[in-house]
């Protein structure tokens, strides 16, 4: 059995809906459809998902949806007349939404999660209905009723255990199960949706709940690139790839897999096939367990922006005892998460996500690291950018470190700070935003260009 999620730019519109019913029906062992919200159809189109959240902050400010909601039916409307759908499921829609939107507003965060979680819910159905328009035996699935136990965590929901076992009878039911991604339910019936692009984590998890022979996510793209292709042209396309190779490509900035999706694969060591719905018979990327490392020692170069690093300096650091947790409790009290920790024996460096901070937390924190903890130096850089290397092959490989400080220093970038992570799979550098670009460039021209010449 095969699980298949399609993205929203697979659904955005009837011809792509078409396509993806060819792509279905063309592999008897693909059982169960998850369909993602529909997404942009050009570059300036908004995407469903967006418009809900749109008419649902108006609602909250007491202000008329309608002209959102009305935008929102629109491209169900338009989508079901390309396909030639009948009325009854544009009406079924919108009585969905117009139920939706007269829910409880006294806890805003759970509205949104009602009314963005429509988006795919109403599209799920809607593709059901097309493919059983089209003499397919094929059937919407209700989360709720297949037993998608969600913990209640609005925006940030987490699947629970016992949630596996529940849609595991979904082996029972005939037919194409066309099942909506993005979000479950709680034990008490409320809707909770995953963090963004979650459609991707309900994927995964129904993949590993059904024991599946291989889960398939359907993009718009033919594979993963070795890097960005708007920083490089023409990248490198990725073959195969491992789980944990993925998962720090995807945290540093690959946008075509969910960070979190793999999670629930990954445990039950179903392999993932990135495939395109525009060009299906493309070989794509598979993302397996385990891989030859016969492709040098990077797979990968990945790059994000939007961080800032608070820089602590005490002459016998090392020494004092606690002084890591001291430092990191005072963020916890400002509620801070952290990314990195880079440290040496008389400072560290903690990476963090600027957007957290505002001047007066800044201050704050600058004013209890000094009264506190006493140090020599405190200092908070912002706008930078990290960098990742990405390589199962760099913990077999000696001098990797060294040939990447070696191309930065010859584009004449300045390394802000470097970790390389525990697991010897990825090397991280900072660097300032504005030699992200050229940065990334040099790296790839490194790794990818220098090796095949």
């Amino acid at each position: 059995m095969k699980v298949v999620k399609f993205g929203g730019s697979s659904l955005a519109s009837g011809k792509q809906i078409e396509k993806v019913f060819n792509i279905v029906v063309s592999d008897s062992e693909r059982k169960v459809v998850v369909v993602s919200a529909p997404g942009k159809r050009f570059a300036e189109d908004n995407k469903v998902t967006d418009l809900l959240i749109e008419c649902g902050e108006l609602s909250l400010q007491n202000k008329d949806p309608k002209e959102k909601m009305e935008a929102v039916i629109e491209r169900y409307s338009i989508i079901a007349e390309e396909l030639a759908l009948s009325r009854e499921i544009i009406n079924e829609i919108h009585d969905d939404l117009t139920k939706r939107l007269s829910g409880d507003k006294t806890k805003p965060d759970r509205f949104l999660d009602l009314l963005k979680a429509s988006g795919e819910d109403n599209h799920a159905k809607l593709v059901a209905a097309y493919f059983q328009n089209q003499g397919v035996e094929a059937y919407y699935v209700d989360p709720k009723e297949a037993g998608l136990l969600v913990s209640d965590e609005p925006g940030n929901a987490q699947v629970l255990p016992e949630a596996y076992g529940r849609l595991y009878s979904l082996h029972e039911r005939s037919g194409i199960l066309i099942f909506p991604g993005f979000f479950g339910y709680s034990k008490q019936g409320e809707v909770f949706t995953f963090s963004r692009s979650g459609s991707d984590i309900t994927g995964s998890i129904l993949a590993n709940a059904l024991k599946a022979d291989l889960y398939e996510n359907f993009t718009d793209v033919d594979a993963v690139y070795s890097v960005n292709p708007s920083i490089v042209k023409k990248p490198k396309e990725i073959k195969e790839l491992t789980y944990r190779e993925m998962r720090e490509l995807s945290y540093a900035g690959f946008t075509v897999l969910h960070d979190e999706a793999l999670v629930p694969a990954f445990r039950a060591g179903i392999p993932v096939h990135i495939k395109n719905t525009n060009n299906p018979s493309a070989p794509g990327t598979r993302i397996v367990y385990e891989r030859d490392n016969t492709n040098g020692p990077v797979i990968g170069i990945a790059s994000d922006q939007g961080f800032c690093s608070i820089y602590v300096s005490k002459y016998l650091m090392n020494r004092e005892i606690g002084f890591g947790r001291k430092l990191l409790n005072i963020l916890e009290d400002f509620g801070l998460s952290y990314e990195h920790t880079p440290s040496g024996i008389d400072d560290v460096s903690v990476i963090l996500r600027e957007n957290q901070m505002d001047a007066e937390m800044e201050r704050g924190i600058k004013e209890r690291i000094d009264s506190e903890l006493h140090a020599d130096q405190v200092k908070i850089e912002h706008s930078l950018a990290l960098i990742m290397v990405v390589g199962e092959g760099m913990r077999h490989n000696v001098g990797t470190m060294a040939k990447a400080s070696k191309a930065l220093a010859k584009a004449r970038i300045n390394i802000e700070m470097i970790n390389q992570g525990s697991s010897e799979v990825s090397m991280m550098f900072g660097v300032k935003v504005v030699d992200e670009k050229r940065a990334v460039q040099a790296l790839y021209e490194e790794f990818f260009v220098a090796v095949t010449v």
